[in-house]
């Protein structure tokens, strides 16, 4: 199975979400959420040059000569979208392309715009790579974790699949 920035994120922000949208479960179109995220993506985005470049598995927002630029609606999962980043600069190292990682909140808990500035060093990239392996180790089982509840499932687009 080919791994992706987005299945990196949702590991680290949930397993068994990760396990499902790895498996062609998707219920994301079906999510306000997701849909609002979207169009906030698609503004930011508006009128701007070195948008969305796809590569290899990744689908980077933001490609300038400094950065590797994700956008996210909130900054709920920093740690999520920290990894999927550092992916991103994994992915584009391999290609000969160095960059730093920049990631940009729109929404901060509906205050102020937020942004975190990331890098791909030597330890964060073997750390990485033990992520994938367990990620692939994770992916191959022949069923996802059993669901627990948490604070972040109330929003998930994923709810009824899990406890409904």
């Amino acid at each position: 199975m080919r791994l992706t920035g987005t299945i990196v994120n949702y590991y680290i922000h949930c397993k068994r979400q990760c396990w499902l949208f790895a498996h062609k479960l998707n219920f994301e179109d079906d999510s306000e959420d997701v849909r609002i995220g979207r169009i906030l993506h698609e503004i930011r985005s508006e009128g701007r040059n070195n948008t969305e470049i796809q590569l290899e598995g990744i689908k980077v927002d933001k490609l300038t000569d400094e950065f590797v630029v994700e956008l996210k609606k909130s900054d709920a999962d920093v740690a999520a979208t920290t990894w999927q980043t550092m992916y991103y600069l994994y992915i584009l190292r391999q290609k000969g392309l160095e960059r730093r990682g920049r990631l940009e909140f729109l929404e901060r808990n509906k205050q102020t715009y937020k942004t975190v500035e990331v890098e791909l060093n030597e330890a964060s990239e073997q750390k990485l790579k033990g992520l994938l392996a367990e990620i692939e180790t994770y992916l191959a089982q022949d069923k996802p974790l059993p669901a627990l509840h948490s604070k972040k499932c109330d929003r998930c687009a994923y709810y009824a699949y899990c406890f409904i």
